[in-house]
């Protein structure tokens, strides 16, 4: 929708959508990240009191879905989540082209993909693995060995997303989980991608508007900061968990706002790194498996997620034969990147200066660095030539990589610590050395070369179980004196 402004400017809007209704009243204008787009929506203050669950007791017709419904919904909702057919998708993945992180090949590659995130098998698969049908279906029973009978079960929760905005398919994510779990949702859109998950929105009222889980979707985009709104909605009698993404900033303002009763659930910001053994020399078709693969968990989505690679510790030897050896590794994989498909990756869409003018300055400093490539912004591969990383390792980006040379894998475990998310490891031989030890540095996620940004959400995220964690995990006791003594019944404690 779009409507005419002052100025004769025509912006587009971003509605809110609470529950199943379509609203663009009381409408603001605000800017999309990196300026290049401006755009009008609700004015949140106005909605405030709107936003939360007004009754609790409304998440009964949650529970009363089986989960076959909610997979008949998903199913139905892929069908519908077509570009070629969606003009809410449409315009949606117009309109992120101009505020993402990430260029519109890349984009438009995962709002193609939408569909697949909502394959049955991968459903099923997915919250058995974590969460377990059963307690989603019902009270799940076991007699404990004092002869207690314990039922537990997992409930839907009130909740909060604060979604990151690097990519559209987080969005549908977290829809696809609170689907899961019969909660009610409220999303926060990023300023990056405020218009994926309104666009979803209107095509699940569109598509089912009287559907349970169509009427606990609230999607509202309010600038993060606001601390007289956020006060007012970051309530436990509002909300039970707030799921937040993002950046170090933005997640650690929401934790001025956790107190009891209100649960932070964080997938804040990690880093990733890789570790190449001595066997990625051992011949010419090693050599290029291992480059190919580097290439693509540094470049996929241009780099703009924590699983990407940034720093590379390779086993090749700090000696003179050893550091020919990496410095001719690094053009293969900086040339490899650049044969990305553009589905994958780009030359990125807006280079960070600063960082572009650090690679600059080691191409000065060349007893200590090569650089290869970098000169058009398109990226560059940095080769340590001591084991040491650039002093701006946390900073690389837009498919800048630094690969640093080591005698030893031991060098590396220095380097691994509580903000490590992925280790990309290559030859696959080498995990059985390092799986069982990372993880006590730090290390969430071990995952062979090539496949970091493959992630299954069967599997844990960020060392925790966030579909598990999501969900409120209730317990019922039944015990009778007959059965279990009560705590009455037990003898007196006779004082000395």
């Amino acid at each position: 929708m779009e409507i005419q402004v002052a100025h004769d400017t025509t912006l587009p809007v971003v509605p809110l959508i609470i529950r199943g209704e379509v609203i663009t009243d009381h409408l603001v204008e605000v800017g999309g990240r990196g300026g290049d787009l401006r755009f009008l929506t609700p004015d949140w203050h106005h909605y405030a009191d709107r936003l939360p669950l007004a009754d609790p007791a409304r998440l009964a017709e949650l529970t009363r879905l089986t989960f076959d419904d909610i997979l008949d919904y998903a199913a139905t909702l892929a069908k519908h989540l077509d570009l070629a057919s969606n003009p809410h998708l449409q315009r949606a993945c117009e309109l992120t082209y101009l505020t993402a992180p990430t260029t519109p090949s890349l984009v438009r590659a995962t709002y193609l993909g939408l569909p697949r995130m909502l394959d049955r098998a991968a459903i099923i698969e997915a919250t058995e693995s974590t969460v377990g049908i059963r307690h989603l279906e019902g009270w799940v029973r076991q007699t404990l060995i004092d002869g207690t009978e314990l039922e537990v079960r997992c409930f839907g929760a009130r909740a909060l997303h604060i979604v990151a905005g690097n990519s559209p398919g987080l969005s549908l994510l977290t829809i696809l989980r609170n689907m899961i779990l019969r909660s009610d949702a409220i999303i926060k859109a990023p300023s990056n991608d405020p218009f994926t998950a309104t666009a979803i929105a209107r095509t699940m009222i569109e598509m089912a508007p009287d559907h349970p889980l169509t009427r606990h979707l609230t999607v509202a985009y309010w600038k993060g900061g606001d601390e007289a709104f956020e006060r007012r909605l970051y309530q436990p009698q509002h909300i039970e968990k707030i799921v937040a993404w993002g950046g170090f900033a933005s997640v650690k303002h929401v934790t001025r706002y956790i107190q009891p009763g209100l649960e932070l659930i964080s997938l804040d910001p990690k880093r990733s790194v890789s570790i190449l053994g001595a066997g990625t020399f051992d011949s010419e078709q090693t050599l290029a498996e291992a480059a190919q693969r580097l290439a693509c968990d540094i470049g996929a989505a241009n780099q703009t997620g924590c699983v990407n690679a940034r720093v590379v510790y390779v086993e090749s030897g700090t000696d003179e034969a050893g550091l020919a050896r990496l410095n001719d590794f690094g053009r293969r994989v900086y040339e490899a990147i650049q044969t990305l498909p553009n589905s994958i990756s780009t030359a990125p869409r807006r280079p960070d200066p600063n960082l572009k003018a650090d690679v600059d300055a080691l191409r000065l400093d060349d007893d200590w660095y090569r650089v290869i490539g970098g000169e058009q912004g398109e990226g560059s591969i940095i080769v340590s030539q001591l084991s040491d990383p650039v002093s701006f390792a946390a900073a690389l980006n837009d498919r800048n990589a630094n690969l640093v040379p080591v005698d030893t894998l031991d060098q590396v475990l220095a380097a691994v610590d509580a903000t490590t998310q992925t280790v990309g490891i290559y030859p696959e031989a080498l995990k059985d050395e390092l799986k069982d030890l990372l993880p006590l540095y730090g290390a969430q996620r071990i995952v062979s070369l090539g496949y970091a940004v493959a992630l299954k959400w069967a599997a844990p995220q960020d060392a925790i179980e966030p579909l598990r964690r999501m969900g409120k995990w209730i317990s019922n006791q039944i015990a009778s004196p007959e059965r279990v003594p009560g705590p009455w019944q037990r003898p007196p404690i006779v004082m000395e």
